[in-house]
């Protein structure tokens, strides 16, 4: 009869310490493991957008009558 109760008391100690039974424990890890992957991608789209903006301003001709102070030719 020892070896049952110490078989019982072993168990239960990998049943405490085990990911799959121990709610607590593993809700922590879940949110963590959760929180890690949402910064990662948010970093890594960031960086991403970072890394492939437009180069630069492109020369855009405008015709001088739209600008702000239109400049018409007279003829």
């Amino acid at each position: 009869m020892d070896h049952i109760e110490e078989y019982q008391e072993e168990l239960k100690k990998v049943h405490d310490t085990d990911f799959t039974h121990s709610w607590v424990s593993s809700s922590a890890y879940l949110f963590y493991l959760q929180v890690a992957c949402i910064l990662a991608l948010v970093l890594g789209g960031c960086y991403m957008l970072y890394t492939k903006s437009y180069p630069g301003k492109p020369e855009v001709k405008v015709q001088s009558s739209t600008l702000y102070t239109p400049k018409y030719d007279s003829k």
